[in-house]
């Protein structure tokens, strides 16, 4: 089981200070990964379904890993996730592989297709086809990070005749995990990521989803053991609990702190160390 950590931008880790303690102690503890979150606006005031307190702080995910690539030597890096519609994907691949060459190839690429209409309107985006205009924006970007000759015709984008260096120290780019809870989701992991991203799940909701991603890959013609599945639990995670989600065939739970500040989230980062990293 690998144990990874969330909200390294936003909340406590929104401060410069608290990241780069945060991230060094997790790669000290052997913690395999930290992840981001993103959301560009949120409503003020907040309404449903909307994450978050409109002042809660959240950093951009490609700025907020750059500089915890800094501080940190081995730890993986995962967006979790981008928003990806939302992006230009042609300046978001120059972004992201420009952070794969500063970590030294530790990007994870996770992806998800958005939720919340107020922040498309706010970014003046469509809020409709956003499954189809993400998948066309990853072709988009797997073709400028992989071709000798970029060049892509898609429905909603298309180019040719340009290129842009560097490349991403993975080859061919970065792992890419799709994040999302609904049959589209999963069929979209299945058919085009190295993996799934499922947030805040129980033991139960995680059983459906897993169950949701075996028929996605079968109906991909996947074997369903060749992707990885990521969840953050909803609920505390000790050792039994670790084990509980492995057996339903959980890869790696990406924990999500609940302190207010540094010290909660470092004790978060102890704990998890004593209890249950190398112990699952």
């Amino acid at each position: 089981m690998k144990i990874g950590l969330f909200a390294i931008n936003n909340g406590p880790c929104a401060n410069p200070k608290t990241a780069a303690a945060v991230a060094r102690a997790a790669e000290q503890a052997g913690f395999e990964s930290l992840w981001t979150g993103e959301h560009v606006v949120v409503p003020d005031p907040r309404v449903p379904p909307s994450p978050v307190a409109p002042d809660y702080p959240m950093l951009d995910p490609t700025v907020a890993l750059s500089f915890i690539a800094a501080h940190t030597t081995k730890i993986r890096l995962g967006t979790g996730i981008i928003i990806l519609p939302q992006r230009n994907p042609l300046v978001l691949a120059k972004e992201l592989a420009s952070l794969d060459v500063l970590s030294n190839g530790r990007l994870i690429f996770g992806i998800g297709v958005g939720y919340l209409k107020p922040e498309f309107d706010a970014l003046g985006i469509p809020f409709d086809h956003k499954g189809a205009r993400s998948e066309d924006y990853l072709a988009a970007m797997r073709a400028i990070w992989s071709m000798e000759k970029p060049e892509y015709r898609g429905k909603y984008v298309s180019f040719s005749g340009v290129n842009a260096m560097p490349r991403p120290v993975q080859k061919p780019h970065p792992e890419v995990v799709f994040g999302g809870h609904t049959p589209e989701a999963f069929s979209r992991a299945a058919r085009l990521a190295r993996g799934w991203y499922g947030f805040a799940l129980d033991l139960a909701a995680t059983e459906k989803c897993v169950k949701g991603l075996r028929a996605a890959c079968e109906a991909a013609g996947r074997k369903f053991d060749e992707l990885e599945i990521s969840v953050t639990p909803s609920l505390k995670v000790e050792r039994e609990t670790a084990k509980r989600f492995a057996d339903l065939g959980v890869h790696r739970l990406i924990l999500l702190p609940r302190a207010a500040d540094e010290a909660g989230v470092l004790g978060l980062i102890k704990a998890t160390a004593d209890e249950v990293i190398g112990k699952v």
